[in-house]
């Protein structure tokens, strides 16, 4: 039997673990998919209610999911009239995808930004699993052991090149 905040996956049995963070992200990442817009404003209370939860666990969601390293501009506007607005940022074409990792990245970027690039690449479909697998893995590997400027510097050449490749190249 699967409970509340669990999903039960096809075939195994095997039971995944979904917080209720998952929940909320998920709930609005399908809002913004449905948009025809870039943005989306929602109250905070109605969210709140709809997950049976308390405000501050959307604060926590919009803080950490919705974030400008994973793509997001979120406006917000406290008080009993107050609304969340989530503006998207994606890039539309391979052109301007590349442009944007050129700006983005920049000369040099810190481990918890490239994850954020990544995340945001993966949740658009401009990355596959595996390609972000083995970016992360070779990240790692190349920047390990450095000093951190250096580090940050190595890990901007090879993230830049390898999404570069792999988006301009297909």
């Amino acid at each position: 039997m699967v409970s509340k905040g669990q999903t039960e996956l096809d075939g195994a049995g095997v039971t995944l673990i979904s917080s209720l963070a998952d929940h909320i992200e998920r709930y609005i990442k399908a809002l913004l998919d449905q948009t025809e817009q870039r943005s989306l404003e929602i109250r905070r209370v109605e969210l709140a209610e709809l997950f049976e939860c308390v405000p501050s666990q959307i604060n926590y969601v919009l803080k950490t999911r919705f974030s400008n390293e994973r793509g997001y501009i979120v406006e917000s506007r406290r008080g009993g009239g107050g609304y969340i607005r989530i503006i998207r940022l994606e890039p539309r074409h391979r052109r301007d995808i590349c442009t944007w990792i050129y700006e983005t990245v920049g000369d040099s970027i810190e481990a918890e930004e490239a994850e954020g690039l990544l995340a945001q690449l993966l949740d658009h479909d401009h990355l596959s699993r595996k390609d972000a697998v083995v970016i992360r893995s070779l990240l790692t590997q190349e920047t390990q052991g450095l000093e951190k400027t250096l580090a940050n510097r190595a890990r901007a050449v090879l993230l830049r090149s390898m999404l570069l490749l792999l988006l301009h190249g297909s």
